[in-house]
């Protein structure tokens, strides 16, 4: 009877265990025996029943203990010690699986205990707190919770002088809650920077790390932050020197890197110049070196990407970095690693390594990018000191993550990576060609009209074309595949055609003349056909007879692959529905193409007889 209200009240997809479901049943039983005192007890053997047992957890939300908990929190009645144990249980089950969380957010949690935060109790406010930190750092929590009411950032701001350990756990809150701009200038206009910068110096290690966390998050891609930030004094000394001070080498690797980050989000705001010496003698050093071997997988990813960030705008320091402290063949590393997966034996750490390894890779990439994103010396200089076997097994991985589906592709876009790809494309090893041109074909696969358009300009028309006549088969398929890429999408093929048709049509024309393999040919007819899906581009075609007999012949000739493509050009040129197709058509059946079309009906192949029938119904 007493328990028919709390089952469902919120949701759970966790499972009930057989085999602890009855301890589980008599731990929510006891939370409601009318007596406060077996209650309390209840409830504080509940917490030492789930600590480190998740099915115990899992069990205790699906046997509605949540909700139960979080009314005698919130119950004035309540004593403050069943009050704060209540916390500490729900931050207990928050430490469980994702589910777990789920669970105790769709039970309005959140709420619950930040308006418990009100209470002037403050081991009960630490408690709070303390959950409230291990709920929201959670991924599949929603932040935009923490901003609802907005009184609560104004309070969590004044709870911060209460005890180390709210300051801990609000900074904490603060850095993982702050994930747009918007999120920003809430904490910004509500004292964030002068609230938190004390805590720098805050004798708790926790605490100096949080709060240095906050700054990173606060100061990134934000210039009124950073600009705010540049003149802010803690203890009398600048909060620049401050992050110098924390990149120390007797300081934690995770200190030094936050450190490095604040100064490189300052830099890229504007608010440090890129030749201050904090930044060229300090934070680019120490990226620098957190790329070496010597550090975590997860270490040297952070360090390079942030790296790159901070100098891909300024050439100066791209020139510095290239000469510091062997950064190329550190990077050349990032791409041996694994070095051996049969030689891992634990099952989750390969593929923690595996994950990381991926990660390495792009963070190298970056790197590589960024240190030639805008100086043609220091770009050949890269891809002369790297060793070629390294060249080919990165530019190799770039290939895949180049890839549309590819969740690196954007980021990769973003660093610069397309000048120093079309680099590639002139090195003296075949192996670097190819593979350079076909990072560039992926890239240009489903890409918008400014990567294509990026891609043209960085690569020229005249080493286009010298990779349309390169004597490596591999390398003229791969260029073929870039060109047929480029040009696909109507808009695009018209803007690319207006540009440079004439000197395309002239190489499609020799390669279609010269000796070559059926697979280049089939792959140069495709272009042609796409060409043929052009609204302008296709007058290029219709306008040179040479043209249309090399098609004509292809219609014509014993493989069906190219047979194929070569018809599948015309019925791009006489579609009924667009302008001209009339004119098209007459044009076609003037020069024979009717007859031939007849004939495919009769092919044996069922595809090329099909094909056909595309046409026919186009009144040609």
């Amino acid at each position: 009877m007493r328990r028919s209200w709390w089952p469902g009240l919120c949701k759970s997809d966790t499972t009930v265990f057989p085999e602890v479901t009855a301890t589980s049943r008599h731990y929510v039983d006891r939370l409601f025996d009318p007596d406060p005192q077996k209650v309390l007890q209840g409830v504080i053997d509940m917490k030492n029943a789930v600590i480190g047992n998740n099915k115990q957890k899992a069990n205790l939300i699906v046997l509605g203990a949540v909700p139960r908990l979080l009314y005698l929190l919130q119950q004035s009645s309540s004593s403050l010690e069943l009050r704060t144990e209540c916390a500490v249980v729900l931050g207990s089950l928050a430490m469980g699986t994702e589910n777990n969380i789920k669970s105790l957010v769709d039970c309005h949690i959140i709420p619950a205990l930040l308006q418990g935060l009100l209470c002037p109790d403050l081991v009960f406010i630490e408690a709070c707190l303390r959950c409230l930190r291990t709920v929201f750092i959670s991924p599949v929590t929603p932040v935009q919770l923490l901003y609802t009411d907005p009184t609560v950032i104004p309070h969590l701001m004044s709870l911060l002088s209460r005890s180390q350990r709210t300051q801990e756990y609000i900074t904490q809150i603060f850095s993982h809650c702050c994930k747009t701009p918007e999120h920003q200038t809430v904490l910004f206009n509500h004292g964030a920077i002068q609230n938190i910068a004390p805590l720098l110096t805050s004798p708790s290690y926790k605490v100096r790390m949080q709060a240095l966390k906050c700054f990173s998050v606060l100061a990134y891609e934000n210039t009124q932050v950073s600009m705010t930030l540049v003149n802010v004094l803690v203890d009398g000394e600048l909060l620049s020197q401050v992050f110098v001070r924390m990149m120390q080498r007797d300081q934690t690797i995770e200190m030094q890197l936050t450190a490095a980050k604040c100064l490189t989000y300052m830099c890229r705001a504007g608010s440090i110049r890129t030749d201050d010496s904090c930044v060229v003698l300090k934070t680019l050093p120490c990226l620098v070196r957190m790329c070496s071997k010597e550090h975590l997988l997860e270490e040297r990813v952070e360090g390079a990407e942030t790296l790159a960030y901070l100098m891909e705008p300024d050439v100066e320091l791209q020139r510095i970095a290239s000469t510091t402290d062997h950064l190329v063949a550190m990077l050349a590393d990032y791409f041996k690693y694994p070095s051996s997966v049969s030689a891992i034996t634990d099952i989750k750490r390969l593929d923690h390594d595996l994950k990381h390894a991926h990660e390495l890779r792009q963070a190298a990439f970056k790197l590589y990018a960024s240190l030639g994103s805008n100086d043609e010396d220091i770009r050949k200089k890269l891809l002369q000191n790297a060793p070629d076997e390294v060249l080919v097994m990165a530019s190799s991985t770039l290939c895949n993550l180049l890839l549309e589906f590819s969740p690196s592709k954007e980021p990769i876009l973003e660093s610069g990576v397309i000048e120093l790809l079309c680099s590639l494309t002139q090195s003296d090893s075949p192996a670097l060609r190819v593979n350079g041109i076909w990072a560039l074909m992926n890239m240009a696969f489903q890409a918008d009209q400014k990567v294509k358009v990026e891609i043209v300009r960085c690569l020229g028309t005249e080493q286009l074309f010298r990779l349309l006549s390169d004597p490596d088969a591999n390398v003229l398929m791969k260029t073929l595949g870039l060109l047929r890429n480029l040009l696909s999408t109507r808009p695009h093929i018209d803007q690319i055609m207006s540009s440079h048709g004439k000197q395309i049509m002239q190489a499609v024309t020799l390669i279609l003349e010269a000796e070559h393999s059926t697979e280049v040919k089939e792959q140069t007819l495709c272009i042609l056909a796409n060409i043929a899906d052009g609204n302008t581009a296709k007058d290029l075609i219709m306008t040179n007879d040479d043209t249309l007999q090399k098609i004509k012949y292809y219609m014509g000739h014993s493989n069906v692959k190219l047979q194929l493509a070569a018809t599948f050009c015309i019925s791009n040129l006489i579609w009924n529905e667009e302008d001209g197709s009339q004119e098209r058509q007459d044009k076609l059946r003037e020069m024979g193409f009717v007859d031939i079309l007849h004939k495919l009906t009769q092919a044996s192949d069922a595809n090329l007889s099909d094909s056909q029938g595309r046409s026919e119904f186009f009144s040609f």
